[in-house]
């Protein structure tokens, strides 16, 4: 069988090298430009509906908007190399605000609305930001962690005293010669900063460049397409959308509202969504709700999941929701890398691969020794883009401890490649753990739990018991199941033959996991949780 993408193997040198997809456009001209450009070619088209604020905006309509913001932070006197804050949900005029960033090639820091007023404080000191955008709703905590940098602060929605509406932002004239602004240091100029996940510590800034390789994904978009996904603008499936609709002219539906699986369902129905790409947990809530064993996702054409380990029993049971036309693609990335470092298009005959190497990128497995491996030994995931990346704000250190000299991403992910170029991932390095002198990773006791069919989602971590990690589990039940801890426990023990992965540390059910603010299962938070319950 012939896979894709199309892949490479070096022997010699134990490296996989994916192939560069062909330039769709010229390879001089910014992400702003190219977005730009595409608007003025069909003016007509919807570019975004809002389920929640039930307004509908065009092409047409949309790049008006985005030249108003742009007039506006000119107006400002900025540079290229301010930066613009962030901190919003997906609101009719969010994405105006982003391109209008791109427009004046202006990088935007986009952060979580979820983060306390220490992480803001934490984070724009970091950037600085000229003027920050944020929702009514976080005003007060966003004026109070910026009070010394003293900046306007736009309001998207539920205006405050104080701050400036965005509807006075778009009664901003524009020059009917406007023309988005060539980036002065090309390639080499961040298109937005984002944030890490900040599990270990306070979140770092991820800078991502204003890169022309960005264009060239998701290729077989058209504007028949309608694209979605639950993710703001802070998280990358959400910025990768946004850029998709504005350069494949797709229309893209929004809302701002939190996360809830049936109602994704019912707005999946309703647009007759042809692409959604979003993180696995958000597939794992959607399982377990009633309307899920209902006609709602017969429109989906593309389903895009990346961001996080998935089960494979999800997997599957998503797929068979799914029409067989359909593409069901597993994406591995990290916002470092700055784009999908690979995709499996092959789910039906690679279930729980992540897939081949995407973009012209290339990849190498490391021992502990830092030397490469061949196929199918387990090492540490390293990845090579070939683009520039300014590394973190202000972070340098950090920087080289990710991407070392010769611009290879460690990533801290075990994983291998088979035969047939196929990317697996074990687990992360640091989550390994020892009991009874011998070492286990959760995923490999995960994998078994989630074969359980009245589990819907679990999360193992290690019980300090006599110095060492007894594995325990957090599970949530299926809706509609019984499940007790005894019942794990003995699953486990009966499928597992190694006594030392067994859940020495006990069972908790609970009614969720703890997550990120980007929806990602946070597993030090989810241990904390259940130990806390003990105690």
């Amino acid at each position: 069988m012939k896979y894709i993408p199309e892949i490479n193997y070096n022997a010699d040198d134990k490296v996989w090298s994916g192939q560069e997809p062909p330039a769709y456009f010229a390879s001089d001209l910014s992400v702003g430009e190219v977005i730009f450009h595409e608007m003025q070619r069909h003016p007509k088209l919807i570019a975004q509906i809002s389920a929640s604020e039930n307004t509908v905006l065009t092409r047409e309509e949309l790049l008006l908007n985005s030249m108003r913001v742009a007039n506006y932070l000119r107006n400002m006197k900025l540079e290229q190399s301010d930066v613009i804050g962030l901190i919003a949900r997906n609101t009719t005029h969010i994405t105006a605000v982003a391109y209008g960033c791109f427009f004046n090639a202006m990088a935007f820091h986009s952060l979580n609305i979820n983060f306390e007023q220490e992480k803001i404080e934490h984070l724009f000191n970091m950037t600085k930001p000229k003027i920050i955008f944020c929702d009514g709703d976080e005003y007060e905590k966003v004026k109070a962690a910026t009070k010394e940098l003293n900046v306007p602060i736009v309001t998207m929605r539920n205006h405050k005293g104080g701050s400036i509406a965005i509807e006075e932002v778009l009664k901003t004239s524009v020059d009917q010669f406007f023309q988005p602004a060539r980036p002065e240091l090309g390639s080499k100029q961040n298109l937005v900063i984002l944030c890490s996940s900040g599990t270990t510590g306070n979140p770092k800034a991820v800078t991502m460049p204003n890169n022309p390789a960005d264009t060239k994904m998701f290729p077989f978009v058209t504007t028949a397409d309608v694209l979605y996904s639950p993710s703001t603008l802070d998280w990358v499936t959400g910025l990768i959308v946004a850029l998709t609709s504005g350069i494949r002219s797709a229309t893209r539906i929004i809302s701002d509202t939190p996360f809830n699986p049936s109602d994704l369902l019912r707005l999946i129905k309703k647009y007759k969504v042809t692409f959604i790409m979003q993180a696995p947990p958000h597939m794992a809530l959607m399982i377990n709700c009633p309307e899920f064993n209902e006609d709602y996702l017969s429109s989906i054409l593309y389903c895009i999941y990346t961001g996080a380990g998935c089960s494979l029993e999800v997997q599957h049971s998503f797929r068979q929701r799914l029409s067989p036309r359909s593409l069901f693609v597993f994406g591995y990335s990290f916002t470092e890398f700055c784009g999908i470092g690979s995709i499996n298009m092959h789910f039906d005959q690679k279930p729980g691969s992540v897939g081949r190497l995407a973009g012209g990128y290339k990849l190498k497995i490391l021992n502990d020794q830092r030397e490469p491996l061949g196929p199918n030994q387990v090492g540490e995931i390293c990845l090579h883009s070939g683009k520039y990346w300014a590394g973190y704000y202000g972070n340098p250190e950090e920087s080289r401890k990710l991407r070392d000299s010769n611009l290879w991403y460690h990533t801290g992910d075990l994983g291998y490649v088979d035969d047939d170029g196929f990317l697996y991932i074990v687990d992360r390095k640091k989550d390994m753990l020892k009991y009874s002198g011998l070492m286990y990773y959760p995923h490999e006791i995960e994998n078994v739990i989630s074969q359980m069919p009245e589990v819907s989602e679990v999360c193992v971590f290690g019980v300090v018991i006599n110095n060492e990690d007894a594995a325990a589990a957090a599970v949530v039940r299926k809706i509609g199941t019984q499940l007790e801890p005894q019942d794990v426990i003995d699953f486990v023990a009966k499928n597992v033959q190694a006594k030392h992965k067994h859940l020495n540390g006990g069972v908790f059910v609970l009614d969720d996991l703890k997550r990120t603010n980007n929806g990602k299962t946070d597993r030090r938070a989810t241990k904390t949780y259940c130990l806390d319950k003990v105690v």
